[in-house]
């Protein structure tokens, strides 16, 4: 259960009452730690229920619509689920590395980490999170982008890191916030975008559309 107050305020501005909408139901479509840690990071209670969806590029697709798109499919797959319930609020994201037009996904293996890593080396790419919240009012969704600054990567310093299954699980195959932060000396943009969610968006995404579906709760 989402914590009251603040965190979801009336329309006009006033605390949720016991004679006002019921509190709303946050779910987190998503299995990644680092999202859970950075809800949690924002003040929120959340449950988490992972969404089972195909994340191919669709053809000539951009990759701002592409992590748009996957965020909303994600968020709409996992409030299906709940599409009875009085007052669920479903939170989805996808996040994706792009480097030179093209997105870097996560990465087949440590052959497929260390390409990606000598495409970023001595680079700035985009980190590019979308954000959809859904409810039975419909979807909201956005796209949050940072510019990332890489130096050059020494040939010791990538095989000792793609030996490891650090990079394996992580878009672009590298997490700002590991062993890969010795290679950014300076972003432009969200910090948080680049660890998978970008909070303060997230947070003002949810408040905006909790405000436009207060009174139909």
């Amino acid at each position: 259960m989402i914590n009251a107050g603040n965190l979801f305020p009336h329309p006009e501005g006033l605390p949720l009452t016991p004679s006002a909408s019921p509190i709303p139901r946050l779910i987190l479509a998503s299995n990644s730690p680092r999202r859970r840690e950075l809800l949690t990071q924002a003040g929120y209670e959340f449950t988490v229920e992972a969404a089972d969806v195909d994340e191919s590029l669709h053809p000539n697709e951009e990759p701002a619509v592409y992590v748009q798109r996957l965020a909303e499919e994600k968020a709409r797959a996992v409030f299906a689920r709940h599409a009875e319930e009085e007052a669920v609020v479903v939170l989805g994201a996808d996040t994706t590395v792009v480097c030179g037009g093209e997105i870097l996904a996560k990465p087949a293996d440590s052959a497929d980490a260390k390409r990606m890593l000598r495409a970023l080396s001595g680079r700035t790419h985009q980190v590019l999170t979308g954000i959809a919240v859904v409810t039975r009012a419909g979807t909201a969704s956005a796209v949050e982008s940072t510019d990332v600054v890489f130096s050059s990567i020494p040939e010791a310093e990538l095989d000792l890191y793609c030996a490891s299954a650090e990079p394996l699980d992580k878009a672009g195959a590298y997490g700002i916030q590991g062993y890969a932060a010795r290679w950014i000396p300076r972003i432009d943009g969200c910090y948080f975008n680049v660890m998978g969610l970008p909070i303060a968006r997230t947070v003002r995404l949810i408040a905006e559309t909790l405000a436009r579906i207060g009174r139909g709760f």
